[in-house]
C-alpha cells in the first residue's frame, strides 16, 4: 500500500508540472463559487485489527473447568462500494470545507480457529463469519488545494467521518457497535472537463474508538458460540479503511 500511495503522489506531482504551456481552461470560474453541490461514487476495502485473548477457562455443566484456545482473524479484504452527495464551501483561494453524506456497503470475513477441539480426522474446528455492513456517514473534510494549472489541480484533505452502523444481528458471532468515528487523510486531483469537474480521491480512514460491541456476548442464545465471541479483546480492536472515491461537481 505504501508503494501505491507513493506512486499516486508522484503521478499527481508529475501531472502538475509536465505542462510547459498554458492551454484553454475548462470551467474557468467553477472554483469561485461560494458554495456548490455534487455527487460521489467509489469503492473501499475495510480491515480490522483483532487482538485475541488467548487461552480461556470454560466451565462445563458438571462444574469442571477446561482450558480452550480459539483465535480469530480477518483473513481477506473484500471490496465494497460507496454512494453519496456533497456540499462544499469555499474558504479562500486554497482552502475549502466539504460535507459529504454517504452510504458505505461492505463485507468483512472472519475465521475462528479452535486449537483445542478437533474433528475426527484430527484437524482443528474452523468457524467462519461473513459480516455484511451498511453505514451512513457524514464526512467533514478540510481541503487544501494547489494553484490550478490548465485543467488540473492537486490537493490534500483531512477530516473526521462519523458513521452509524445499520447492520448486525444477535445471532452473529461478532457484532460491531452502532456508532463509530474515523479520522481521514488523503489526496486527490481536480480535473476540469468541458461540462463538469471530476475529482478522484484516495484516502485512508482510522477508527478513533473500539469497533466491536462489548455487550454482544450477553445476547447470544447459543452458549456454545461464546467461546468464539469471547476469543477477541473488544477493547483493543481498531478498524481502518482505504477508499477510492470519484466526485462529480
Amino acid at each position: 500500500m505504501k508503494r501505491i500511495l507513493s506512486f499516486i503522489a508522484v503521478v499527481m506531482l508529475f501531472s502538475s508540472i509536465m505542462a510547459q504551456e498554458r492551454t484553454v481552461e475548462n470551467k474557468p470560474y467553477i472554483d469561485l463559487r461560494p458554495f456548490h453541490f455534487g455527487v460521489l461514487v467509489g469503492t473501499h476495502i475495510q480491515d480490522m485489527e483483532l487482538q485475541n485473548v488467548g487461552p480461556q477457562l470454560i466451565t462445563n455443566e458438571d462444574g469442571t473447568t477446561v482450558e480452550k484456545l480459539v483465535t480469530c482473524d480477518q483473513d481477506r479484504w473484500d471490496a465494497g462500494f460507496t454512494v453519496g452527495v456533497l456540499g462544499e464551501a469555499r474558504l479562500g483561494k486554497h482552502f475549502a470545507f466539504r460535507v459529504a453524506p454517504a452510504m458505505y456497503f461492505g463485507t468483512r470475513h472472519f475465521t475462528f480457529l479452535n486449537h483445542t477441539d478437533h474433528l475426527e480426522d484430527g484437524s482443528p474446528i474452523i468457524m467462519q463469519q461473513e459480516m455484511k455492513s451498511a453505514y451512513i456517514s457524514t464526512a467533514c473534510d478540510l481541503i487544501f488545494s494547489a494553484v490550478r494549472f490548465n485543467n488540473h489541480r492537486p490537493y490534500l484533505m483531512a477530516g473526521v467521518n462519523p458513521m452509524m452502523n445499520l447492520s448486525g444481528s444477535d445471532d452473529d458471532i461478532l457484532r460491531l457497535k452502532r456508532f463509530d468515528c474515523y479520522l481521514e487523510i488523503g489526496m486527490g486531483c481536480d480535473f476540469y472537463l468541458p461540462f463538469f469537474k471530476l475529482r478522484p480521491e484516495l484516502k485512508f480512514g482510522y477508527s478513533l474508538t473500539s469497533a466491536l460491541d462489548t455487550s454482544h456476548a450477553q445476547e447470544i442464545k447459543d452458549k456454545n458460540m461464546l467461546i468464539y465471541t469471547n476469543a477477541v479483546k473488544s477493547d483493543h480492536s481498531r478498524t481502518k479503511f482505504i477508499a477510492l472515491t470519484f466526485y462529480f461537481e
